[in-house]
């Protein structure tokens, strides 16, 4: 079995190159803000055991 490459018309190779750079964008956005994310999780988890303890 060959495999055939089909030929995208020009419209859509245009959107589809559009969201794939979309998606690259909101990755890298996402990568970045990461790091943020985590250190305000942990110290959520931090200030919960805190009030447990007090308590």
């Amino acid at each position: 079995m060959a495999w055939t490459v089909e030929r995208l018309d020009p419209d859509r190779s245009r959107r589809r190159l559009q969201l794939l750079a979309e998606l690259a964008s909101a990755k890298s956005v996402r990568d970045r803000e990461r790091p943020r994310r985590l250190r305000g999780d942990r110290l959520r988890e931090l200030i919960a055991t805190r009030r447990r303890l007090a308590s």
